[in-house]
């Protein structure tokens, strides 16, 4: 039997101020009894009716949506997407504010993650405090940027595509995602029915016409015959071995930046914005200023973006090594860069593989690790290689901010920090921290 003491408190409602935006999509707010609430589609300053959709009454915090708003702030917009709102779609946070202030919002998290974790502030991180939007992102209110060029779509029981509501496995059905690129909406993935199939995953290439959709089949499901509204290439998800395999046509994408094409196995990653490759590649090579003969080290290098970049500028008598744990990856960074003979590719942990090479020194290092970030051990050893430049690219600020503090032991500090609104509607933000040594000057 359950505890009074630990009784669900779903669905309960409190009157409450809207306090300061967190980290992850929300916003914080307390209770008369000064119980936290973190509360979804709600904006710092409102006065709100909010509804408990997780916690007990012995949790430390409730989540909650606010369903009704009393006070509404300056910022607030009626949501374009009507799948938006509370207990509806979980892709985006921010529908509700105006796109400057998601930039603000999103502005406040970094500081306030800077701060918390790293003890810097915007100044010292070597930050102006903006967001940048990333080009052509600037619309008119009520339009939204049509950004997404891969979108996963979970398939109801009935077998209709939708998107998961936020932190449930429950499907919204839609009929249309605003913020997914024109050349994943043209493939009509929601106009059809997908009986047996658990996921779609629709890729649309930025640098060519390529498309490729991703089917999950059910345990024991089958495969329908895939008739989509633009040619597209086919893959599967192995029920067994969870590998992706070619159904019908190319198991790969050809995206384009830095004047480069890279190929992109089903299902690689690839940042999901179209100006995404290109906007932090110059971030990243500005801040790196890299020199004829440099050594450069690219780690979690993915595809080879930034190897191939750097390979351009070091020059024939340079160097250049890519470290990356996933395998299809790596085949696809040694194919997009086979050109280049002063680079290398290796596969494995970067933990596991910096070492064994033997490195011990390096003039400039770009890493770009997944969202939990480097960690102390990589960060110690890296700074042990005398970079004259580091560039750390980020998808998560409090990643970025506890790397940022383990650099600092290590003595190296950031000389520039840029923000870029990669993935706007949603919480998520992209950064570029340019590093060099505290001793030294330049």
């Amino acid at each position: 039997m359950q505890h009074e003491t630990e009784a669900s408190l779903v669905g309960h409602e409190y009157e409450v101020e809207v306090g300061p935006v967190a980290h992850g999509g929300h916003c914080v707010a307390r209770t008369e009894s000064g119980r936290v609430l973190f509360v979804r589609h709600a904006l710092p300053g409102e006065r709100v009716i909010a509804r408990v959709t997780e916690g007990e009454s012995t949790s430390r915090f409730l989540r909650a949506d606010a369903v009704r708003v009393l006070e509404a702030s300056k910022d607030r917009v009626p949501a374009p997407c009507p799948f938006s709102g509370p207990g509806k779609c979980g892709g985006c946070d921010w529908q509700h504010a105006k796109p400057g202030a998601q930039r603000r919002l999103k502005g406040e998290v970094i500081a306030e993650q800077l701060m918390r974790l790293a003890g810097l502030t915007p100044e010292e991180a070597g930050w102006d405090g903006t967001v940048m939007p990333a080009e052509g992102d600037k619309l008119p209110a009520g339009q939204v940027p049509a950004w997404r060029t891969r979108v996963q779509y979970a398939i109801d029981a009935e077998g209709h595509a939708g998107l998961r509501k936020h932190r449930s496995h429950e499907v919204q059905v839609i009929d249309h995602c605003m913020i997914a690129a024109e050349g994943v909406s043209e493939l009509g993935i929601e106009k059809r029915e997908w009986p047996q199939i658990a996921s779609v995953e629709a890729i649309a290439a930025t640098g060519s016409h390529d498309r490729q959709v991703i089917l999950t089949p059910k345990p024991g499901g089958r495969l329908p015959i895939v008739e989509l509204d633009k040619p597209v290439s086919v893959m599967r998800i192995g029920e067994r071995d969870k590998q992706v395999h070619p159904v019908h046509g190319r198991a790969f994408v050809r995206e384009r930046a830095d004047d480069r094409t890279y190929r992109v196995g089903a299902g690689g990653f690839w940042q999901v914005h179209p100006q995404a490759a290109d906007t932090l590649v110059k971030a990243v090579m500005q801040g790196l200023m890299p020199r004829k003969g440099d050594m450069a080290l690219d780690l979690y290098c993915g595809v080879g973006l930034f190897a191939g970049s750097l390979a351009e500028r070091v020059g024939d008598k340079g160097a250049v090594l890519g470290i990356e744990s996933s395998k299809r990856a790596v085949e696809d960074a040694r194919h997009n860069l086979r050109d280049l003979d002063r680079v290398r590719i290796e596969q494995g942990k970067v933990e596991s593989v910096l070492p064994r090479t033997r490195i011990d020194s390096a003039d400039i290092i770009v890493l770009d690790p997944p969202r939990a970030g480097a960690g102390r051990e990589t960060v110690r050893h890296l700074a042990t290689l005398g970079a004259r430049r580091i560039a750390y690219v980020a998808c998560d600020p409090a990643a970025l901010a506890r790397d940022l503090k383990y650099f600092a032991e290590e003595g190296y500090e950031p000389v520039k920090l840029r923000a870029f609104d990669l993935f706007p509607m949603t919480h998520h933000v992209e950064c570029v921290a340019i590093l060099k040594p505290v001793k030294t000057e330049g």
